[in-house]
């Protein structure tokens, strides 16, 4: 995570709304925030803590807590915090809560709302977790980013357990908690197990041995079908030749009865053929005839109806047009009088618009009068101003070569001030040097009593070592053939006659050996040897002690010379900062002097500084009173030309005038000579419509009546014409008549009124001609094809019979083929998915065996236990690579068999000890490379660009070499893309980080941040 900005208001001690830019701090890699004890240093990170997860390490919800976190004097508190996630993604976490204005104790709980910065808008989300944005829960975002004040050691003080679910959480350990993957994968194996089981049990019947059973009976069913078939076919042919010969006889049976029919319904054809045929020759002929009659009457009736009523239009339309001129002549004569009018009009319009003007250059004279007596009186103002900038002027330009530069007080400032620390640092190395030597010579004189060369000893205690081991292997052959010589004496001590030898197995013993006794030599011997054993282990204990006390003392002389090369660094630092003072007015010897010059300087620069504000101030107000002074002129210059151009206006209007004269109308009032003006345009308009009026209708008209005339005259040549087809259409009817034997047309009327449908009519004759002769031809052919043949119902019967009952056998032989094939087929798919099933279920029981293993592997979550000790040793690695330079190889860290932290000490024979027995600066030195070395892992892991890191505290704990090497370590953290912010008031580093926050505590304002 990286922060962006920072806003706060009502919080803690932060009164007024506060903004931290951490743009330029995170730049830099290495920042602090310094302020006295009590100026809200904390209460940052405070601030971005309950932004993101509403939890602070000071207080929690039964603290009352958004009572105790708002500042007194604030009714809201408000907190907005811009960062950089994990995913390289922006976000914004903001919160804020109020005081009951009733009730000042009562706050209200805090809101909180997230966005995400997606194309350069905030989009609100639809949660307020912050663990999933960020990637840790507060616990661990409180170990591994931002380390409260005195919670810089939780993490290496953690128990085994709580330390493994820290490691799980922030590596996703839980990625190696397998447990229960497999136990899932173990129960729907087991599943499956089960269920192939139950399938395989549906299978039981399904066999090899079946299979053959099936197709043995197959064989003999085909064979029975077969046998079947042939007979079938044999009685099926006799079959089909007597139901033939039934057919043919029913078939002339039924086609006599039709024929018979037939002649019945003949002379009803024939009659229907007759009336068909004249009808259909009285219907072309006189139909056409009859049609054209009606028709000719419904149009001519139609044509003397319409001709009445256009007649009755023209009419009506020829009155109208008759008023039309008259009113046209009422209204002409004042119509051709209206541009008369109209010029008058216009002259009144313009003597109007000049009133008007004429009283309003009046009001503008007044105005102008007052405008420049106010212009007169800010000049004034200006003037004064002017004089006494000029006073301001000239005592700052006295004071200004009494002041020093300030580059310069700067300079020779920060060479003092480095001179300091120079001659600080000088005597605390002059101290540790000598600290080193009196070490050295302790240890020297602890090498005095053992009265040895330190640099031959090991070559002198190995030539008294080898000559003791030589005594000892002498004596040691003698104890040997003392031993055998007493065992010997023991034999032949126990030598009898006649008992066998236990040496030689000899009966007899003519001369028995006889031996002194050498057990008391034996005890000498022994104790000898046990002497050279105690003087062997007397030198090794003395060359473990010395070789001890050399070691420490070639530890303390390596340190003796670090410290000499580093007390010689300074003094050539020393050496070279007095060369560097090249200032020839002060004194370098005289420090008080040049505090005083400053303070000087200071006194004169704050006088310049008031008095630039107050020339500041009156230029300020110079440019308003010139501003206020330009916006009269241009005011009263806006007025002179709205008078001039409204006289201009009145002439330009005199001049337009063609019949009024202005003379007549200057003294009468607007109102009266508005109204004259209202009263001739209301008359004139209305003249002008009323006229075009009448024009437009008396246009409209006109087309109209000789419309209406040309409709009437067209009508009546219709009427003739119809009058003359009519006539002709009357002799066309007589002549037909006529010629077909006809009196009138009464006669035509009843043979129309049959309606006849000639065409069904014809092909219904037709068919029944067609269907009689074919009936006719048939029977003669069948009685022809059945000439000699009979028909014997009961044969027909037997054979049916016998025909039926072989075609049932045929199908159920048929069937059973059918059948037994089916089953054969059947049995042998469920034979082979018997075989898959058994195959799977031998693969699903390997499997269920190796889960069990798994299942046992990950029992307990013993492997996520293995991989997080892994992370910690890589961890303890990590850490000790800037432990052991902070501690210049004294100390190391590292874990022990229940995975807890213990400390090896190479001062005292590299012994382990508990992370308790570490003072604190020792403490906090183990637990800044611990911090360093997990937030370097968990970059690592997040794969991020840049890391963030916050220490609160912790630095008044450490000497002022400890604090340089500290910072050393800090700073070299840039190079590998890290962001540490520190909080502090040690002076020292505050004077070693180039960039920082200064929090300052105002009684009114509250806390203040400053970036310097």
């Amino acid at each position: 995570m990286i922060p962006i900005q920072l806003t706060i208001e009502g919080l803690y001690s932060y009164q007024t709304r506060q903004t931290i830019d951490f743009k330029n701090l995170t730049d830099a890699g290495l920042f602090g925030i310094f302020g006295s004890v009590g100026s809200g240093k904390s209460s940052i990170l405070e601030a971005i803590s309950f932004a993101l997860y509403g939890e602070t390490e000071r207080l929690n919800m039964r603290d009352k807590r958004a009572y105790n976190m708002m500042n007194l004097k604030s009714n809201a508190s408000y907190i907005q915090f811009d960062f950089i996630n994990y995913e390289n993604k922006i976000f914004r976490a903001t919160r804020d809560f109020k005081r009951n204005s009733k009730k000042f104790d009562d706050v209200k709980p805090s809101s909180v709302t997230f966005y995400e910065k997606i194309k350069e808008q905030w989009i609100p989300l639809e949660h307020s977790d912050a663990e999933k944005i960020v990637g840790l829960s507060y616990a661990n975002f409180k170990r591994t980013i931002i380390i409260p004040q005195g919670q810089f050691k939780e993490f290496l003080e953690l128990g085994a357990a709580e330390r493994t679910n820290m490691m799980k959480e922030i590596f996703s350990l839980q990625r190696f908690d397998l447990q229960h993957n497999v136990s899932a994968l173990a129960v729907r194996n087991k599943s499956d197990l089960d269920q192939l089981e139950g399938q395989l049990k549906g299978f039981e019947d399904v066999s090899e041995e079946q299979i053959l059973l099936q197709k043995e009976n197959l064989i003999h069913e085909s064979q029975k079908l077969k046998d079947v078939s042939a007979r079938f076919e044999e009685i099926n042919e006799k079959y089909r030749l007597l139901k033939n010969l039934k057919s043919d006889f029913e078939l002339l049976n039924q086609k006599k009865e039709l024929f018979k029919k037939a002649s019945l319904q003949k002379p009803e054809i024939d009659a229907l053929e007759a009336k068909t045929e004249l009808f259909d020759t009285v219907f072309r002929v006189f139909n056409p005839l009859r049609i054209e009659k009606n028709k000719l009457r419904d149009e001519i009736l139609s044509k003397r109806q319409e001709k009445e009523h256009h007649s009755t239009i023209l009419k009506a339309t020829e009155d109208q047009f008759s008023v039309l001129r008259e009113q046209l002549a009422a209204i002409l004569p004042k119509f051709e009088a209206l541009d008369q009018s109209k010029i008058q009009e216009n002259d009144l319009g313009l003597i109007v618009h000049m009133l008007k003007f004429s009283e309003e250059i009046e009001i503008l004279k007044e105005r102008t009068k007052k405008g420049s007596e106010k212009v007169e009186e800010v000049e004034e103002k200006n003037k004064l101003i002017e004089k006494k900038l000029t006073e301001l002027a000239q005592e700052s330009e006295i004071l200004k070569p009494k002041k020093l530069n300030s580059t310069l007080l700067i300079d020779v400032g920060n060479w003092f001030l480095e001179k300091k620390n120079l001659t600080e640092a000088y005597q605390n190395q002059i101290e540790k040097t000598n600290q080193k030597k009196a070490e050295i010579a302790k240890i020297a004189a602890e090498l005095q009593p053992f009265g040895i060369n330190a640099e031959s000893f090991k070559n002198d205690f190995k030539s008294k070592s080898d000559a003791l081991e030589i005594q000892r292997k002498q004596l040691l052959e003698k104890q040997k053939h003392l031993e055998v010589q007493q065992k010997l004496s023991h034999f032949a001590s126990e030598l009898h006659d006649g008992e066998s030898c236990p040496l030689c197995g000899s009966l007899e013993h003519p001369n028995v050996v006889e031996f002194d006794d050498v057990h008391s030599e034996l005890d000498e011997i022994q104790k000898q040897i046990d002497n050279l054993e105690v003087q062997k282990q007397e030198i090794q204990k003395k060359t473990l002690e010395i070789e001890k006390i050399l070691n420490r003392k070639n530890i303390f002389e390596e340190q003796l010379k670090s410290e000499e090369e580093i007390l010689k660094q300074i003094q050539i630092s020393l050496k070279n900062h007095a060369q560097n003072f090249i200032w020839k007015d002060f004194d370098a010897e005289n420090e008080s002097e040049f505090e005083q010059k400053r303070l000087q300087s200071f006194e004169i620069e704050k006088q310049i500084d008031l008095i630039s504000q107050n020339i500041s101030l009156e230029q300020k107000n110079l440019e308003k009173e010139r501003d206020t002074l330009d916006q009269y002129n241009k005011a009263l210059e806006k007025l002179r030309l709205d008078e001039a151009k409204k006289a201009e206006q009145i002439k330009t209007n005199e001049s337009n005038l063609k019949i009024a004269e202005w003379k007549n109308y200057q003294q009468k009032s607007i109102a009266e000579v508005e109204e004259s003006f209202q009263k001739l345009v209301q008359s004139n308009t209305e003249t002008e419509q009323n006229y075009q009026h009448l024009v437009r209708k008396e246009k409209e008209l006109s087309p109209k009546l000789a419309e209406y005339k040309t409709i009437v005259l067209q009508l009546d040549k219709r009427i003739l014409e119809l009058e003359k087809e009519i006539s002709e259409n009357e002799n066309d009817i007589q002549q037909s008549l006529e010629r077909h034997n006809f009196k009138d047309l009464s006669e035509i009327e009843p043979i129309l009124s049959q309606e006849i449908n000639v065409q069904e009519a014809r092909n219904e004759i037709q068919k029944f001609r067609i269907d009689f002769e074919t009936l006719k031809n048939s029977i003669e052919d069948l009685n022809t094809k059945l000439n000699g043949f009979s028909f014997d119902e009961e044969q027909f019967s037997a054979s049916e019979n016998q025909f039926k009952q072989v075609e049932h056998e045929r199908k159920m032989a048929y069937d059973a083929v059918v059948k037994t094939s089916s089953e054969i087929e059947r049995l042998e798919k469920e034979y082979r998915k018997k075989e898959n099933l058994l195959h799977e279920f031998v693969k699903l029981q390997k499997r269920a065996d190796n889960l069990k293993i798994m299942t046992n592997l990950f029992k307990g979550a013993g492997f996520v236990q293995y991989v997080s000790s892994i992370y910690l040793r890589q961890l303890c690695d990590h850490a000790n690579i800037r432990f052991h330079r902070m501690t210049r190889n004294q100390l190391s860290l590292q874990l022990n068999e229940n995975n807890d932290f213990e400390i090896i000490d190479y001062l005292n024979e590299g012994r382990s000890r508990s992370v308790k027995t570490l003072s604190g600066g020792q403490a906090f030195q183990v637990s800044l490379s611990l911090a360093l070395a997990l937030a370097e892992s968990v970059q690592a892991n997040a794969q991020s660009e840049k890391n963030f890191f916050f220490i609160d505290e912790g630095f008044g704990t450490q000497d002022l070499e400890s604090v340089n090497i500290v910072f050393e370590t800090l700073m070299s953290l840039q190079k590998e893309n890290r962001i540490v912010g520190i909080i502090s008031h040690v002076e020292e580093l505050k004077e070693k980080i180039p960039v920082s926050l200064n929090i300052t505590k105002d009684e009114e304002k509250g806390s203040l941040i400053e970036i310097k």
